[in-house]
């Protein structure tokens, strides 16, 4: 008899958490460990419980799931993670896929496709909900034109940004006023064709220029 699939599940709604584990306790073929309430929580669980799988969250307080899942791979751990979430767009798909996990699943999926989606990320396989899957081809097949790259200031100044650094503190950590962290900024809005820091960082994220962890 093949041994139950060891899950761990991570979301910060505990309703979630609780109508995933009644779904999973119910199948044989699969054990849920534990429960996560975010990134943090879920690399100490992963670190002493073993799961084969994490069913991970993007959005939560605290550590978020893109950086829990760069830290779970740089740590060398066997689990794979396939993510569980309401969102689909560039800016939370493609730093989650980059940070290494297995697989992306919206939450709206069938019970039956998730079942198979933790399956198949058990086996290591990669797994993608249609609409990511789509989103991930179409940046293959146009990668949009020709970007102006960030100076160096300026990607220290938006590396700080992402980090949850005001202006004031931002400027206190370079060495420069806010009014020329402000204007940094302005010219990485231009440069990234956004209007705000939100967009700022997850275009940054969404091109590369910004890696979880680090830059």
């Amino acid at each position: 008899m093949t041994d139950p699939v060891r899950l761990l599940i991570v979301d910060d709604h505990p309703v979630v958490r609780d109508g995933l584990r009644g779904m999973f306790t119910g199948d044989p073929g699969f054990e849920v460990v534990g429960e996560a309430a975010d990134g943090a929580e879920a690399l100490a669980l992963t670190a002493t419980l073993h799961p084969d799988v994490v069913l991970m969250d993007l959005r939560m307080p605290g550590m978020d799931g893109v950086t829990a899942i760069g830290r779970l791979v740089r740590s060398g751990s066997p689990a794979k993670v396939l993510v569980l979430t309401t969102y689909d767009t560039d800016a939370d798909v493609l730093p989650a896929i980059e940070a290494g996990a297995t697989g992306y699943l919206l939450k709206d999926a069938p019970r039956e496709d998730l079942v198979r989606a933790v399956r198949s990320a058990a086996r290591g396989e990669s797994v993608l909900s249609p609409s990511v899957a789509g989103r991930l081809m179409g940046r293959l097949r146009d990668p949009g034109p020709a970007e102006e790259p960030l100076s160096q200031r300026e990607l220290e100044v938006l590396t700080l940004v992402a980090r949850g650094s005001s202006n004031r503190e931002t400027a206190a950590r370079l060495f420069i006023s806010e009014a020329t962290v402000k204007t940094h900024l302005l010219h990485v809005y231009a440069k990234l064709g956004v209007n705000d820091r939100a967009a700022a960082v997850a275009a940054a994220y969404d091109r590369g220029l910004l890696t979880p962890g680090g830059r």
